[in-house]
């Protein structure tokens, strides 16, 4: 290759499903976009096995499959019958012993597949590319951790490296989207790995020809979905997902007990403001307004029971200090008044009557509603469903989770529209019933 050749790089698609079905009707439609290579990932070869395998072979003949194995152990008998499925690449793990790994690569010779070693995990991803090109292998992958991204770390770091030490094709992976994808290739990265940017999207082919226009153009080609953000994303992430997505995406966590919406429709996502008072006592409350910043979210624990502490005066302070909203573990007034101002807020009970301003309660501590501890800094997020939190210590975590639910739920709807099956159709859920 001469100075002037510009260098070729591939994509790659990675198939993670669990069922042969959808995996195929997102390789159709990503190399209708114009993908490089198809990836059988570790998830659909566990559901599937090389049934997966020969099903995008027989379907693509002319596209190179890989087959995720991530091998371990016995080298020579996985690439074997990988090969034999029809796989032209196959993964092992760079942390196998040596002689796996070797092993593998001379299976691969045997059979007419190329060994792709899988840095994931290895202590020294460098030193073992290095010696994975020595044996013989075909590829080297670099995994850029999502949590790298999200800690403001740099994620091609290792990519760079392992560059710089091998002749070698490096595939790259990890969370990979449009708007990352240049600095991928910028990093020397020939072959990018795209899972959820292409097999969650709506539309697989269209996302396919964004990430090809990224790669080959070198600009980031703007999503608003498939990005994983940390603390300073925490309020975007959450103000595009439900309170449904976020119980999902966290082991199907409950809501807080008891609250109903005031405002139907409203929203509210925000970091906790948090007051404990006696019921009826508004003065904490009202004096906690002043104190929040901008963008929290006052729950206050009045014990859940009547009478009101919060009312029309209170909403009308809390929108000038630009608060996000309200969650009462006790009791609410003049929703009607609230309702017509749409400020969020959520309640226990309805009444009509008031207590007094005895200045009884605290603020910025610890409440416990139901089964939950609130901490001053988690996190809200409410909606007509309900209102969940989210610990301060997993808060990044369960959002983006969250916005992984959303974006996989997106994909599932646009497959029922547009096969006119049901769910359980579209995801085999029968297949999947427990024995």
């Amino acid at each position: 290759m001469t100075p002037s050749t510009p260098r070729k790089v591939l994509l790659q698609v990675a198939l993670d499903y669990v069922d042969n079905s959808r995996a195929l009707k997102c390789a159709r439609e990503a190399v209708a976009g114009g993908v490089d290579i198809l990836e059988v990932g570790t998830p659909l070869l566990k559901a599937e096995g090389l049934d997966a395998v020969r099903a995008l072979h027989a379907e693509f003949p002319e596209l190179p499959i890989v087959c995720d194995a991530k091998t371990m152990d016995a080298g020579r008998g996985e690439v074997e019958i990988a090969a034999k499925a029809g796989a032209t690449i196959v993964t092992v793990l760079g942390v196998a012993s040596d002689t796996t790994v070797q092993e593998s690569i001379e299976a691969g010779r045997n059979y007419g597949c190329r060994i792709y070693v899988d840095l994931l995990g290895h202590p020294d991803p460098v030193a073992r590319a290095v010696q994975a090109e020595a044996w013989g292998a075909a590829y080297v992958g670099v995994h850029c951790p999502i949590d790298d991204q999200m800690a403001g770390r740099d994620p091609f770091d290792v990519l760079r490296r392992v560059v710089a030490a091998v002749s070698i094709p490096v595939a790259v992976a990890g969370g990979i989207h449009s708007e990352s994808a240049p600095d991928a290739v910028a990093a020397g990265a020939s072959i990018v790995i795209v899972g959820g940017f292409i097999s969650k999207a709506e539309d697989a082919t269209r996302a396919t020809r964004d990430m090809r226009r990224a790669i080959e153009s070198g600009e980031a080609v703007a999503t608003e979905f498939f990005k994983r953000g940390g603390e300073g994303e925490l309020r975007d992430i959450l103000s595009k997902v439900s309170v449904p997505n976020v119980s999902d995406g966290f082991h199907r966590r409950p809501p807080l007990p008891g609250l109903h919406p005031v405002v139907p429709g409203a929203r509210a996502v925000g970091p906790v403001y948090t007051v404990r008072t006696a019921p009826g006592d508004w003065a904490k409350p009202v004096e906690a307004i002043d104190h929040a910043p901008p963008g929290a979210v006052l729950v206050i624990d009045a014990g859940g029971v009547p009478p009101a502490m919060w009312g029309e005066l209170a909403t009308y302070s809390s929108i000038e200090r630009g608060l996000a909203g309200v969650v009462i573990h006790g009791a609410i007034r003049d929703t009607p008044e609230i309702r017509r101002l749409g400020f969020p807020a959520w309640a226990t009970h309805q009444v009509p009557h008031a207590g007094e301003p005895r200045g009884f309660g605290e603020e910025q501590v610890a409440l416990k509603i139901g089964c939950f501890v609130i901490e001053p800094g988690d996190w809200i997020v409410a909606d007509d469903d309900g209102v969940v939190t989210l610990p301060r210590a997993h808060a990044v975590e369960m959002a983006n989770r969250a916005m992984d639910v959303l974006e996989k739920e997106n994909r599932v709807r646009r497959e029922i529209v547009d096969e006119g099956k049901t769910l359980a159709e579209v995801i085999e859920l029968y297949k999947w019933e427990k024995k």
